[in-house]
């Protein structure tokens, strides 16, 4: 059985983590952001030092392709993220990139017959944490924002992404976007972000698709007064009322499939003053499930619950959604095969988390692969993955890929 080089695996992951270190186990590496450009600089590095060239899309998205021996067959790209949230981990998107590029190193080094030509590739902006939205340069490629919008996204400090697409040194041409006649499938590997692969012993991830969600705006009005005048009797506390409406709704979906994750996240409060009662509330509900079925009864219980709690008014407003995403069929089915064939033990899931994969997997046959996380950490510096856990993915992922070739 083909298997990468351990030890080349544990310096990649070792040399990436330099790029935005925080000193606490972690990184900072906003896109496009000197610590991005200085992982990007090493992948194109890495790549070209093994004889494989690199080009760039009008999004900065950057592809290395490792020819095929058959000309006019399209390629099999593996890609994922350089960026990170604020103080995240060394794995969560990054994982993905080097997975790519090992795969790429172990063809090109073992000389290993291939037809197709097959490429690595660093998406742009994934996490979207200076520049919303999430995703951001899949987006644009899979048709799902208008460029234009895009790059006049801003950062807290004003700059456009835009101009960081421009000062980049990364932009390339619109011909080299990918694109469903030069490529045949793409694949994502990732940690799993969660706890279920590590609490119930299994080594892989077998990723069927990205399950649906919803995103709701609930907003509670009462009246402001003086916190030391009024009697409670005579108060209307939107913040009260908002703690009803999610006790509420708590309880009412807990009543729904147990499967179903929801979370109030973000919550906004008027006039934000201790002396003052507060007279408008604003919070969110996040809720996710695979079933679509499911993420209608949520709708209705948002939308059926008590027009006023607490003597305050509450209304609500859908901020945003995504249906659920399938994965194609014949390739979660090639990776099943592949776990199955090392002797890894694995588990169908879907990915609670979005990914660029996504987005793709309208243009072009889409999978992913997913590896445990320790005690379920992501987006934070505790994030881990064992390198015994990294390398199973990678050699799950070489043989998918080595797979789809022999078609």
């Amino acid at each position: 059985m083909l298997i990468c080089d351990k030890d080349r695996v544990k310096n990649k992951i070792e040399t990436f983590s330099k790029f935005g270190d925080t000193g606490q186990g972690g990184v900072t590496r906003f896109s496009l952001s000197k610590e991005d450009l200085q992982a990007r600089s090493e992948f194109v590095r890495r790549m070209e030092a093994i004889g494989v060239k690199t080009v760039a899309d009008d999004m900065a998205n950057v592809y290395a392709t490792l020819p095929g021996t058959e000309k006019g067959l399209p390629a099999i790209v593996m890609a994922s993220h350089t960026d990170s949230v604020r103080n995240g981990g060394n794995y969560d998107g990054i994982l993905g990139v080097i997975t790519a590029m090992e795969v790429v190193e172990t063809i090109a080094t073992k000389k290993i017959p291939h037809r197709h030509p097959i490429t690595a590739m660093i998406w742009t902006n994934e996490e979207g944490s200076l520049y919303p939205p999430a995703m951001m340069s899949s987006g644009v490629v899979c048709g799902k924002f208008a460029k234009e919008n895009i790059i006049a996204s801003k950062s807290p400090e004003g700059k456009t992404f835009g101009d960081a697409l421009k000062q980049s040194g990364y932009v390339g041409g619109e011909v080299n976007r990918l694109n469903p006649k030069e490529y045949t499938a793409m694949l994502e590997l990732h940690i799993e972000q969660g706890p279920v692969l590590e609490s119930e012993g299994m080594e892989i991830g077998v990723v069927e698709g990205v399950v649906g969600m919803v995103n709701y705006r609930i907003r509670t009005y009462g009246q402001t007064d003086h916190a030391g005048t009024t009697p409670m009797s005579f108060r209307r506390d939107a913040l009260l009322a908002a703690a009803s409406a999610i006790k509420y709704l708590h309880t009412e979906l807990d009543k729904l499939d147990p499967n179903l994750v929801y979370t109030t996240g973000n919550i906004l409060c008027h006039p934000n003053i201790h002396t003052c009662i507060p007279d408008a509330v604003d919070f969110s509900l996040d809720a996710r499930h695979k079933d679509p079925a499911v993420i209608k009864q949520v709708v209705d219980i948002i939308k059926n619950m008590p027009k006023e709690f607490d003597k305050c008014e509450v209304n609500y407003e859908e901020a945003w959604a995504r249906k659920t995403v399938k994965f194609n069929e014949e390739l979660v089915a090639l990776v099943q095969r592949s776990a199955d064939a090392y002797g890894y033990t694995s588990k169908k899931m879907y990915s609670g988390a979005g990914h660029d994969a996504q987005y793709v997997a309208d243009i072009m046959p889409t999978t992913m692969l997913f590896v445990p996380s320790k005690d379920g950490h992501s987006h934070c510096e505790p994030e881990h993955t064992s390198l015994d856990a990294c390398c199973k993915g990678i050699n799950v992922m070489l043989r998918t890929v080595l797979e789809i070739d022999k078609k």
